[in-house]
């Protein structure tokens, strides 16, 4: 999971009325492009301030990603008995994480051509198609990226990404398992909330 925090950037950079109209692996090709050209455009000024970043991805995560589902995929059983109330937060303390997380690794991109879009192939639906992408990595070799969409009233919404064949919400899961396993849900929420995440990466 080394590469997820910068690998899942394409996916931001898009309004609600895009996320309706365009096909999943037009959107991340589109999406990844406008990302690359703001971060040339002000990499000095996200260098000196990264914390504006950081805002920049939270603003642009929200409409493409479908916060509560993978909130509650990464909570398995243990969405099970959480409130509504416990889903909606512990779903805005991952988007915050992920934000920081996706602002630290944006710097890395250099230019367009780290990032290729593989045409859809499989048996895909409105439940479940997986757009695949390519990126090239610094030490030579490509890492591939798979993002899992699925059409909601709301449009194409991201609710997992694979990085090298690992699923972040299965990451996730078996980090925080753990953790609210030991410790309770709200416990693990409130440590979220306060960036103190116990990390297994």
């Amino acid at each position: 999971m080394r590469y997820l925090h910068m690998l899942l950037l394409p996916g931001l950079l898009v309004q609600p009325s895009v996320a309706q109209e365009t096909a999943p692996d037009v959107l991340v090709a589109e999406v990844a492009g406008r990302l690359l050209t703001l971060l040339n455009e002000n990499r000095e000024l996200y260098t000196e301030k990264p914390e504006e970043l950081v805002w920049v991805v939270a603003d642009e995560l929200l409409p493409i990603f479908d916060l509560d589902r993978s909130a509650r995929l990464i909570l398995g059983r243990h969405g099970r008995s959480a409130t509504p109330t416990q889903i909606k937060s512990f779903a805005n303390a991952m988007s915050s994480l992920l934000s920081r997380r996706y602002a630290a690794g944006l710097l890395e991109f250099n230019s367009a051509e780290q990032l290729q879009v593989m045409p859809l192939k499989g048996n895909n639906s409105d439940r479940l198609t997986r757009v695949q992408t390519r990126v090239k990595l610094e030490a030579g070799g490509f890492a591939p990226v798979d993002y899992a969409f699925r059409k909601t009233d709301k449009g194409w919404k991201a609710f997992d990404v694979s990085v090298e064949g690992i699923s972040y919400v299965i990451t996730y899961r078996n980090q925080f398992g753990p953790q609210i396993q030991r410790d309770g849900l709200d416990a693990v929420i409130e440590k979220l909330q306060n960036g103190n995440v116990e990390s297994s990466e």
